[in-house]
């Protein structure tokens, strides 16, 4: 219900026009705090963080999103990157995650919840004719981690590929096997979504962002490259990762991004003798 007021708030304020463009900033920036919550630091025996990390000031607020909810099916997640920027892609992660949130309880595959977040997008299309000025689709990546199984789903629509960080420094990138494009672009196709499947065992961290980290260059043009930068480093916690990532990044950018960032990290803690399952609400 917050997410549908939001989609609706915004979308209001999308066709009087950019009047106020720094209160527009404003009304997305806060809209984007309200859409993509903190998720707690425990979930279903898991360790979680999470950040949304705005660009510099003068830049165009961006259309990133990450959501992770308990589910009957597992802990399930999204993080995805609308194009282009500004409040029609807020709005459009708005509806992307209120369709994530519903969906993800109740389709019983990662198929069936892509397919799901494609109608919701296709439906919205449908809905308003400026559709495709205001953004149009998503590079996605939806994951699930079944609950008491050392696996991890994983479903990419042309998104940055997640990595897998093991304890002794190794990092492995989950590159699809097959390319799809982004979600929202169905129009353009129909073929069945390919979920790849990998171990995931206690102590791995799974890794995912938007390419406001990969895209984000140096002085000469480098692109930052995380998986080069986070191999042979080894991380307490989920949160100790993304906070040296988001710092890591500043550094390499001398402190200006054009991108905004966002970025969630999991991990399988060890189950410790004596404690209490978790289970989902």
């Amino acid at each position: 219900m917050t997410v549908a007021l939001l989609a609706l708030l915004i979308s209001h304020v999308v066709r009087r026009g950019g009047r106020r463009l720094a209160s527009a900033r404003g009304i997305a920036e806060a809209a984007q705090r309200a859409v993509l919550p903190v998720p707690p630091a425990r979930l279903a025996g898991l360790d979680v963080a999470a950040r949304y990390v705005a660009a510099e000031q003068d830049a165009a607020i961006g259309g990133d999103l990450y959501a992770v909810q308990d589910t009957p099916h597992g802990v399930r997640m999204l993080i995805g990157d609308v194009r282009g920027k500004g409040l029609g892609a807020v709005e459009v992660v708005a509806i992307t995650v209120g369709a994530f949130r519903e969906a993800a309880e109740q389709e019983a595959t990662l198929e069936g919840l892509a397919l799901r977040l494609e109608r919701a997008l296709q439906r919205e299309r449908a809905r308003r004719a400026d559709f495709e000025q205001t953004e149009g689709f998503i590079t996605a990546v939806l994951a699930e981690i079944p609950r008491g199984d050392s696996l991890l789903r994983l479903i990419n629509r042309g998104h940055p590929a997640p990595l897998l960080l093991h304890a002794d420094g190794s990092v492995r990138s989950a590159e699809p096997e097959v390319p799809a494009l982004p979600l929202g672009m169905g129009d353009l196709g129909a073929w069945p979504d390919r979920v790849e499947e990998l171990p995931f065992a206690e102590g791995v961290t799974l890794l995912l962002f938007t390419d406001g980290v990969s895209e984000a260059r140096d002085a000469q043009g480098t692109f930052y490259d995380p998986e080069a930068r986070l191999r042979g480093r080894r991380f307490a916690t989920p949160v100790e990762l993304l906070d040296a990532l988001v710092a890591d990044v500043e550094r390499h950018t001398g402190g200006g991004t054009t991108d905004d960032m966002a970025l969630l990290a999991l991990r399988r803690a060890p189950v410790t003798s004596g404690a209490v399952p978790e289970h989902a609400p």
